[in-house]
């Protein structure tokens, strides 16, 4: 950057606080959660929400269990205000979640949300007011002292409301003050203002206040604000009867972050989002900070085990995309492209089925996946996917877990050539149907040089334990075979050595190999399953080439794989 542009810009001042300890404390609880998905203008949306898209919305708030939402600022916006009057009206709050409104400390702002409020059974009267330096100097020209007058003047008139609309309709009000722009404000200041509310609400044991500390603007690197909200905790007066809320931005891309730290700091709520949608940059992404507890044995107490229902809502009735690369939900966040992290997984995975058959209990543990993807309702078909850049180990997993065919392992290296050279001339992802189609092209259905028309005798000699067999051999190259197509017989120590001898013989030669390796197994359970046969041959130049057949019978597919092998070493 041009030196002007750079000089343009100053440091933050950090707090003064050598003796912090929240570097030493670990998050063991969960928080106090509250979701401002609704509020303000529903969180910036480019289309905003009308009442059905609302309604769905909180209703799956509640399903997941927020037990404190904030449902908009019904007195900026008619929808807003009508909103509330639809959930309170039509009794659509459980008795157990609290809703939270959000309005300035201004008179008729305050008045006509308690009017929007009257009825519910409890709620949460979230007020505000700019406390920060910058806005001080800038929007309003106030003092110090002047904010905090409008402050206390604002806590008055929601105390003496409550009071009125408690006798009128029952409903029990908690306040939650916010010195807006907190990290951009004084900490001593912010303190002393938040202090001053208290004195006026005089909160007690049963209703405490909710002393909300805003990164309205994300100013800094998350250990200053955790360094702000450790001194707000250790000198703000009576801190026994206050709850300590954070309400992160994202400004500069730490909104979780700040949130996670400020909890060590001794915050005890936290307020945002899913998938961190809010003004500008976003709030806090609570889904991200909840399954990260999760991944370190922390109860989030929020069900978030069917992800992709929370996230085909959020973004039916927000009309907001999840990027695909979105912690824990986007679309390839269980993927792995590259070779050795595929490879990583696979072995991971298998390591843990073995234990579980054998009984044993294990945490988890498996390469590159912080989080057992069944756990938030994902699933392991789509953790491997494959492009130019993937290796053997995820060509492998793709065609075990899609389509039960476990290859060898020696096998590996030569399907993934295969399926390397597709992603090449695609230029992008392979599908596992495309994997799939690839094997049968390159292993099932090659009929070249030689094709097996059928085995018409297998008859074994039980003095030696040789093998003979006729194989009726068809070529659609001419010259292949010594006689044509026609009956041909071979024998060996084995059906597969007597195949091989048949298959030498009709070619006077030409096709001279010997047998490798050889495996199979099972596709399929009952009386539909088939046998899947492996066979890997190696000619005189040392080359190795692999076939694979597939029949009912064991018999005729290790004789189909044979034939595939050799007409992949000598087609």
């Amino acid at each position: 950057m041009k030196h002007e542009i750079v000089k343009k810009y100053q440091p933050y001042r950090p707090v003064d606080l050598k003796d912090r300890t929240w570097p030493n404390k670990s998050i063991t609880t969960a928080p106090r959660w509250c979701s401002v998905d609704l509020r303000d203008g529903n969180q910036a949306l480019v289309y905003p929400m009308e009442i059905p898209e609302k309604a769905e919305l909180f209703n799956l708030l509640v399903a997941v269990g927020f037990k404190e939402i904030e449902v908009g600022f019904p007195a900026a916006a008619d929808v807003e205000y009508n909103f509330l009057r639809y959930l309170v009206d039509n009794k659509l709050v459980p008795n157990d979640v609290t809703v939270q409104i959000l309005t300035q400390a201004r008179e008729h702002l305050i008045r006509k949300s308690f009017d929007a409020l009257a009825g519910v059974h409890r709620a949460i009267v979230h007020m505000y007011n700019s406390t920060s330096t910058l806005q001080r100097d800038v929007v309003f020209g106030m003092s110090r002292e002047q904010i905090k007058q409008l402050a206390v003047d604002g806590v008055k008139l929601v105390k003496q409301l409550a009071v009125e609309y408690h006798k009128k309709t029952g409903t029990i009000f908690d306040l939650e003050y916010s010195p807006e722009s907190f990290t951009g404000t004084e900490v001593d200041f912010a303190v002393e203002i938040c202090a001053a509310v208290m004195d006026v609400w005089e909160p007690t044991e049963q209703s405490k206040v909710i002393l909300n500390l805003p990164s309205t603007v994300e100013m800094t690197t998350p250990n200053l604000y955790a360094d702000q909200i450790e001194y707000f905790v250790r000198n703000i007066p009576r801190r026994d009867l206050a709850v300590i809320s954070l309400h992160t931005h994202n400004d500069r891309g730490c909104g979780v972050a700040a949130s996670e730290l400020g909890l060590m700091a001794g915050a005890d709520r936290v307020e945002g989002t899913l998938f961190g949608n809010g003004e500008r940059t976003g709030n806090c992404d609570l889904v991200t900070v909840a399954l990260n507890m999760l991944t370190q044995g922390v109860d989030p107490k929020l069900d978030f085990s069917n992800i992709n229902q929370v996230a085909e809502v959020y973004e039916r009735t927000t009309r907001m995309n999840i990027h695909q690369r979105h912690p824990y939900v986007g679309e390839l966040v269980f993927t792995a492209f590259s070779g050795s992290h595929q490879d990583a997984i696979n072995k991971g995975l298998a390591k843990r089925k073995q234990a579980e058959h054998e009984g044993k209990a294990i945490t988890w543990a498996v390469p590159y996946l912080p989080i057992d993807p069944h756990d938030i309702g994902r699933t392991y078909e789509s953790i491997i996917r494959i492009n130019s850049q993937s290796g053997k180990g995820g060509v492998a997993y793709v065609m075990e877990h899609d389509f039960g065919c476990r290859l060898p392992k020696t096998m590996h290296p030569e399907f993934a050539r295969v399926v390397q050279v597709i992603a090449e001339k695609q230029g992008g992802e392979v599908m596992p149907a495309e994997i799939n189609t690839a094997f049968e092209n390159e292993y099932l259905k090659r009929k070249s040089p030689l094709e097996l028309a059928g085995i018409s005798a297998i008859e074994e000699k039980p003095d030696s334990g040789e093998v003979n067999l006729k194989l009726k051999i068809h070529s659609n190259k001419a010259g292949f075979l010594k006689s044509g197509n026609g009956e041909y017989e071979g024998r060996g120590n084995g059906p597969l050595d007597a195949a091989r001898d048949a298959i030498q013989s009709a070619t006077s030669g030409r096709t001279q190999f010997q047998i490798k390796n050889y495996s199979e197994h099972s596709l399929g359970e009952g009386s539909d399953a088939r046998a899947i046969a492996y066979i890997q041959i190696e000619r005189e130049d040392k080359s190795t080439f692999y076939g694979v057949g597939v029949s009912p019978n064991i018999s005729r597919a290790s004789i189909e794989a044979l034939f595939s092998a050799v007409n992949r070493a000598f087609g």
